[in-house]
């Protein structure tokens, strides 16, 4: 029996923290609360740039500080929460535009220099989150290893959004109208590429995924700019306070209908485990692999 105890013991030591999934279902809810993340990251860091006289600096140190608060409250938690998940992704957006714009504005790097950067940025993030874990899909957060990778590729994808979309936008001075259009398209050709061509999901998201950040920013630019710039003249304030209280109440209605919740019995092919104790469960109904460590199930995106 002792025996028995301590291998079990040793076991659980070494094996990684196993939870519910961190991150939500793939929903018509998921982009658009998304969408609007990532236009009130646009219109937030210029409100606390710009209008109110912060600057850039001191605007990313004060929206770090706030993130690093929201990350550990993330990582603290051993299953998915809506209103946790999402301010960190908000924060994410802002803080990854005042990347960019500190590279860009403080530092004189090129839109076309930081775009390339965080697009082998993203790609090495991708590729060694795969040749770790052999999945890159959002099915399978359930280890801290895994929602480190999640969440640097997060990062990364708002700053690759932020330096491609300004690079577009200057580059071919669409306008701020023309500009949502085109990244619109753009993200339902990838939608009719994976629903009609068979295009790999897990693909298909991280690519729409990137293209939601210039989608959002323009469409903060197009709200919050001045008539004389192109824009509909509704202010970036105006704009971030409607766009926090539509997430705020999308995130309060998944809180409460759990729409969007990845369940236990998805994890294992449809199969709920008999057991009211669902980490348990979790952690019980992994395979092991060849060195004796729990693995997750690959599920596809």
């Amino acid at each position: 029996m002792s025996c028995l105890m301590t291998t079990t013991n040793l076991r659980a030591a070494t094996v990684p923290r196993t939870m519910l999934n961190k991150v939500p279902e793939v929903t018509v809810a998921f982009w658009i609360i998304k969408v609007l993340c990532t236009t009130v990251g646009e219109t937030f860091a210029d409100l606390l740039n710009a209008k109110l006289g912060l600057g850039l600096t001191m605007t990313t140190y004060i929206m770090g500080t706030f993130l690093a608060v929201m990350l550990i409250s993330q990582f603290t938690l051993r299953r998915y929460v809506p209103a946790v998940y999402w301010s960190v992704v908000v924060l994410l957006s802002v803080v990854g535009t005042l990347i960019t714009d500190n590279l860009t504005d403080n530092f004189g790097v090129p839109l076309a220099t930081t775009t390339l950067v965080f697009s082998v940025a993203l790609a090495a993030v991708f590729g060694v989150w795969y040749a770790v874990e052999r999945t890159l899909s959002i099915h399978s957060i359930t280890t801290v290893r895994r929602e480190v990778f999640y969440w640097l590729a997060v990062l990364f994808t708002f700053a690759l959004g932020t330096a491609a979309g300004d690079l577009i936008s200057e580059k071919l001075a669409l306008g701020y109208f023309w500009t949502t259009v085109l990244f619109a398209t753009a993200i339902a050709a990838i939608a009719l590429a994976h629903w009609k061509l068979g295009l790999n999901s897990v693909l298909a998201f991280w690519s729409a995924y990137v293209l939601t950040r210039p989608l959002g920013a323009s469409i903060g630019d197009l709200l919050g700019a001045p008539h004389d710039e192109g824009g509909l003249g509704i202010g970036k304030l105006k704009t971030s306070v409607v766009f926090l209280l539509a997430i705020a109440v999308l995130v309060g209605y998944l809180t409460r209908t759990r729409a969007d919740v990845i369940e236990l019995h998805e994890l294992h092919g449809g199969s709920t485990p008999h057991t009211a104790d669902w980490d348990s469960a979790m952690t019980a109904e992994l395979p092991d692999d060849a060195h004796g460590n729990a693995v997750s199930p690959h599920e596809p995106s």
